[in-house]
């Protein structure tokens, strides 16, 4: 099974940017969807955005116009660009893998440490 890490979080000021990546054991080029999720503190962990294989992509309102992703096949990495970051992106940012859903992911792939992302106000 494909494993995961996360890296490239870190502490930003609002409105500062930030790429994460996420870079897979083994080949994602046959993997439906890639997705980015991320967990505050006392809330349910939550789909941020995905990317099929087509690539199609599906990102929630919340960060709707202000992040990217984007999945380069040939380096078995996945990214995600976050830029006018608000206080309320504070998160620990998971990626897992599996089939698209609507406005979802029905996860195949096991939860890897994450990366904590951190916005001052």
């Amino acid at each position: 099974q494909v494993q995961l890490v996360e890296s490239g979080g870190g502490l930003v000021q609002a409105g500062g940017s930030l790429r994460l990546s996420c870079a897979a054991s083994g080949s994602i080029s046959s993997i439906n969807a890639m997705g980015w999720y991320r967990q505050a503190p006392g809330k349910q962990r939550e789909l941020v955005a995905r990317i099929t294989s087509g690539p199609i992509t599906y990102y929630a309102d919340s960060v709707k116009g202000r992040f990217a992703i984007s999945r380069d096949n040939a380096k078995n990495t996945v990214y995600l660009q976050m830029n006018s970051l608000k206080p309320e992106d504070t998160a620990v940012y998971y990626c897992n893998w599996g089939f698209s859903a609507p406005k979802a992911m029905l996860i195949r792939g096991s939860w890897g440490q994450g990366t904590q992302v951190t916005v001052s106000s």
